[in-house]
């Protein structure tokens, strides 16, 4: 497989505010892609340079379980053997997904999260977006179902890039792509896009006020910025900062209650801020599958009591927050 970006890609950097940056991170990418980069690359080119040669009849990014493709386009001996190639890129975190009638249960029910964010944001129709930490690029492709004129996401982690490319390699879409750069990667220039998304990411941020305003300077003046994090209810004060790990994860700084989220975002000169969802993450919408093998949320949680992590904080929950720059 070639994994060159499409030179249309790094002209729109430039229309968007990149500027001398775009050249950085076409190198950067270009790097990203070797052995030397990652110990498993080889392993997923290989993979990759041998997928089936098929046209899938039918692709919808429209619905919960991104569809590629349906069962009548492979016959049976290509579908075992490309299950097992779909296996070489565990786990699948976030989805799910259906390739030729072979469904990637994910950890991750992503549509759920999708579901619960969709009606209440500005409609995507036109927009130029930027999902940060995208993983797979699950919710890159809801946004241009949902009508986005360009989508970004960004994320460092390889295995989701080549996740995504994976599926790219049979939608072909050059307005959705995922780069294997981060958030610090792309700090500098005013940049201009309508959305940004970065769910997931505050509070492994060691200054939370430090990634709001790295998100600001990723929007155009009146861009809207769609903000999904951990939360405590404010019986449990402003902010929780967890000693050592949070429901096993590690490098999770701080925990807001949503009114000290809002006061933050205050301060980093958002408007018209508000919260619009506060959910419970709970172990049907994060679990282990037969596509995620590792602990999930329940090996997390109190066995005796799910209201609290194994560490005896508070049990995920997370807002969603939609502000104005």
């Amino acid at each position: 497989m070639n994994f060159d970006y499409p030179d249309s890609l790094f002209t729109e950097l430039e229309t968007l505010g990149f500027g001398a940056l775009t050249s950085v991170i076409k190198e950067k990418c270009r790097q990203c892609f070797s052995s030397a980069h990652h110990g498993d690359f080889d392993k997923w080119q290989s993979v990759l340079d041998t997928l089936p040669l098929i046209s899938p009849s039918i692709i919808d990014i429209n619905r919960a379980d991104i569809l590629v493709g349906q069962s009548s386009d492979i016959n049976e001996k290509q579908r075992i053997q490309f299950k097992e190639q779909l296996k070489q890129f565990h786990p699948w975190r976030k989805g799910p997904f259906n390739l030729f009638g072979i469904n990637i249960d994910t950890e991750w029910r992503s549509d759920w999260k999708w579901d619960r964010l969709q009606s209440l944001i500005t409609p995507l129709t036109g927009r130029k977006v930027l999902d940060i930490g995208c993983g797979s690029g699950y919710h890159c492709w809801r946004m241009r179902g949902e009508g986005a004129q360009f989508v970004l996401g960004i994320d460092p982690t390889m295995l989701f890039v080549m996740q995504f490319l994976l599926l790219q390699h049979y939608i072909q879409d050059k307005q959705v792509n995922v780069l294997p750069i981060g958030l610090d990667d792309i700090v500098g220039p005013k940049l201009n896009f309508d959305t940004v998304f970065s769910m997931g990411l505050l509070y492994h941020r060691r200054d939370p006020q430090v990634h709001l305003q790295e998100l600001k300077q990723c929007l155009r003046d009146q861009g809207e910025l769609v903000l999904e994090t951990l939360v405590i209810d404010d019986q449990y004060g402003d902010e929780l900062i967890p000693e050592g790990r949070y429901a096993q994860m590690r490098n999770v700084w701080s925990i807001p209650s949503v009114r000290t989220l809002e006061s933050w975002m205050h301060k980093a000169q958002f408007k018209n801020i508000r919260c619009v969802d506060v959910s419970t993450t709970t172990i049907k919408e994060q679990r282990s599958t037969d596509w995620m093998t590792f602990q999930s949320l329940q090996d997390f949680l109190d066995p005796n009591d799910h209201s609290k992590t194994i560490e005896g904080y508070p049990a995920p929950q997370r807002a969603m927050i939609i502000a104005e720059s």
